[in-house]
């Protein structure tokens, strides 16, 4: 069984992004809401030639301030909009800069829910200057239902406490060490962020609710044994909002391994104070006893601690305390050093 009405889908094709980029900041308040531009900013710096806000906007990324033409004239070719909004919304309050961009030259990219050409002003000023109007988050068509059958290849999923702590970085950094290694990987994105620095991917959170099982078997198909998928987490099973695609995602993939992310000194779910986090050890139990459905081999093999504000000193001892608490392999990726080896060792163990 596929979506109604669409022909079967093929898996996550490459895209045609236009690069390089200047991101664009929108209104944010801080950088909380710049998850894609951060992602952007760190993992494909070669791509952005600089930054570009709304007036009055204080937030920046440290990249260099540029409006639109003088992005242009340095080479960019699409402003992304690197700033989330609630609900995934396109602000009208953006609009003026957006067209901006789009009279400058530039194609606009984005991974907002909201689309960019639903909006009527950025349609005519697309279709008057020839420029394109990109909307990564958008599933492709004829998603299958999952089928539960094990696929060949190695995978790990990175999963977490909640959401926005580290699942994407850490998938980028494992994927990254593994082929340092000389192991085959290849990391497989899930978020609109993602899929921007890969080029790939598939939109989970996007997708019908039945076949989001289905997206990830198609994200990570029959590989080589040898071969790893290192498939980006999102949401958390213990988020009341978004548990159901975190779930989905989960059961689709068939994880051979799970790395469980959780932020240092974070106690309760971010934007809901009266939910808890879980404890790492009954966070590491619920998510093994779920993934097991689709895979009754599934393991941990450590944390991935995201120690972002912590001194060297104090980030090392969060590591230490917590590996000592649950007896496990805790490091923070972007840290690097011995304990994040220890983490890959564990991983591919």
């Amino acid at each position: 069984m596929n979506q109604a009405g669409a022909a079967p889908a093929t898996g996550p094709e490459d895209l045609d992004l236009p690069g390089p980029y200047l991101l664009f900041l929108g209104d944010a308040a801080d950088t909380t809401f710049l998850k894609t531009g951060l992602g952007l900013r760190d993992w494909a710096p070669g791509l952005c030639i600089g930054e570009h806000k709304c007036a009055g906007a204080a937030v920046t990324l440290g990249l260099p301030v540029m409006a639109p033409r003088a992005a242009y004239a340095a080479g960019a070719r699409a402003l992304v909009l690197s700033a989330a909004s609630i609900g995934g919304a396109i602000r009208e309050t953006w609009i003026p800069c957006l067209v901006e961009a789009l009279d400058a030259g530039l194609d606009i990219i984005s991974g907002a829910h909201d689309r960019l050409s639903d909006n009527r002003r950025l349609r005519q000023a697309a279709e008057a200057h020839g420029r394109r109007l990109i909307d990564v988050r958008t599933p492709p068509a004829g998603l299958p239902i999952a089928t539960g059958r094990r696929r060949s290849g190695k995978r790990l999923l990175t999963v977490g406490t909640d959401c926005a702590l580290g699942k994407k970085y850490t998938a980028l950094a494992l994927a990254d060490a593994f082929r340092a290694r000389g192991i085959d990987a290849d990391f497989r994105a899930t978020g609109q962020t993602g899929i921007m620095i890969a080029g790939r991917g598939i939109p989970i959170d996007s997708v019908v609710s039945d076949f989001v099982a289905g997206a990830a078997e198609l994200l990570s198909p029959d590989a080589d044994p040898a071969h790893w998928d290192v498939i980006e987490g999102q949401g958390s099973l213990f988020h009341p909002s978004y548990a159901g695609v975190s779930l989905g995602l989960l059961h689709g993939s068939q994880p051979d391994v799970l790395v469980l992310c959780h932020a240092h000194g974070r106690e309760r779910i971010v934007g809901l104070p009266d939910y808890p986090l879980p404890s790492i050890g009954r966070a590491i139990e619920a998510t093994l006893q779920q993934a097991e459905l689709t895979n009754p081999g599934v393991r941990c093999a450590g944390v991935s601690l995201n120690t972002a504000g912590l001194g060297v000193e104090e980030a090392e001892a969060a590591m230490s305390d917590l590996a000592r608490a649950w007896n496990i392999v805790v490091a923070d990726p972007m840290r690097g050093g011995s304990a994040f080896d220890r983490l890959v060792d564990a991983c591919l163990a």
